[in-house]
């Protein structure tokens, strides 16, 4: 039997269209865009066009879209780079307020802001259900002149966080704000125009665009660092030749990731109540993962009990020809546990985490064949502790 490609929140593949309209760009078309000549005016005029695609696509103007090298440079240009311009502007470590269940490009360069001696990180807790006290970390910022980092869509259950509601409380602190959007763009509606943030991540291979492509909005007048050093590209924050290429192909994904966004979510969403609902009548005590939360609907992220190896879990469903993950796919192999299912349920937590993640390739088949492996391979797994035990 072919096998079935069940984590689309790691990576997606690359859309024919995606490819086509990169193609110009691969072959003849590729000059830099920063060379006076015709092909490197070419290569500007790509630029420039696909700027203004994906600003038009997010409610943005051109200026304020900087091309980068995907989600985790972006996070990290918004963090270090914001954080270094209060610090530099006002002589104090900036407040820096996240969640618990951020990605880790995100807390690793709140770490790295701290050690510097840019900000004071602090995190606060999220709900199974999404629910964020507020008033934790608007204290975080009650110095004023913070920064607050808070994802869109989490990238390992799929919860939607309040990032309206968030930003326009944050803004009353003079805070800045920022969200990881990479799992938001092409999965829930993402318009900057209707919500403050000053500063947006988002990339293409989340979308069935190029790997390595990824951008960071810049609301204008948003003060920021650059991070890299060594040219004048990107308005001098992101320095290098670009990737005309990777931009085009960014572009068509977002628009066409945009214009598809609410017929693929209805379509997902009965696919993954599908697999839920199926998952949950065939394993006792199984628990769908921030279940009681408004969540996107490529994203199902369940517990499982009474499985001792949560890898050996995946490995076995791999062989069953079934590909999922247990959260974040930057972890894979690491050999740690989910921070955010720890940051949810508590550090204590015994459950197997299993996240399956749609696309728009995923029909009801595949589904049903995951429940079938996932309940035999669970059922095998049980009976092998057993034994040991």
């Amino acid at each position: 039997m072919e096998p079935v490609y069940l984590d689309h929140a790691a990576t997606t593949p690359l859309r024919e269209e995606v490819l086509e309209a990169m193609r110009p760009c691969l072959e003849g078309r590729f000059g830099n865009p920063s060379s006076l000549h015709r092909w490197g005016r070419q290569a500007q005029a790509a630029l420039e066009d696909a700027r203004a695609r994906i600003a038009h696509a997010l409610g943005a103007r051109p200026p304020e879209i900087r091309f980068v090298r995907g989600g985790t440079e972006s996070d990290n240009l918004a963090i270090l780079g914001s954080c270094r311009a209060r610090h530099r502007d006002r002589g104090v470590a900036t407040p820096l307020a996240m969640t618990s269940i951020e990605h880790s490009a995100v807390l690793e360069a709140a770490r790295h802001a701290h050690t510097s001696g840019a900000a004071r990180p602090r995190t606060v807790d999220v709900g199974p259900d999404g629910s964020i006290d507020v008033d934790s970390l608007l204290g975080i910022l009650a110095d004023g002149g913070g920064v607050v980092s808070l994802m869109w869509v989490n990238n390992e259950t799929g919860l939607i966080l309040p990032v309206d509601a968030v930003a326009e409380s944050a803004k009353g602190h003079g805070a800045l704000v920022h969200t990881d959007a990479s799992q938001a763009v092409g999965k829930v509606p993402v318009d900057v125009s209707r919500v403050p943030v000053d500063l947006l991540t988002a990339t293409g291979h989340k979308i069935n665009g190029p790997k390595g492509a990824g951008i960071l909005f810049v609301r204008e007048g948003t003060p920021l660092e650059p991070i890299l050093f060594g040219g004048g590209q990107e308005r001098s924050l992101r320095p290098g030749t670009e990737d005309v290429a990777g931009a085009v192909g960014l572009a068509m994904a977002v628009e066409l990731a945009v214009k598809e966004q609410r017929r693929d979510a209805e379509r997902l969403r009965a696919l993954r109540d599908r697999l839920e609902s199926a998952l949950v009548s065939s394993i006792p005590s199984l628990r769908i993962n921030s279940g009681e939360g408004p969540r996107a609907a490529h994203v199902a992220s369940v517990g499982i009990p009474d499985v001792d190896d949560g890898q050996r879990l995946l490995m076995a469903l791999d062989l069953e020809g079934v590909a999922v993950s247990g959260g974040s796919a930057c972890h894979s192999g690491a050999g740690k546990g989910s921070h955010v299912i720890a940051a949810l349920y508590g550090e204590d937590d015994a459950m197997a985490t299993v996240r399956y993640s749609l696309g728009r390739d995923t029909r009801a088949a595949d589904v049903d064949r995951a429940v079938t492996a996932t309940v035999a391979v669970i059922e095998r797994l049980r009976a092998s502790q057993e034994e040991v035990a």
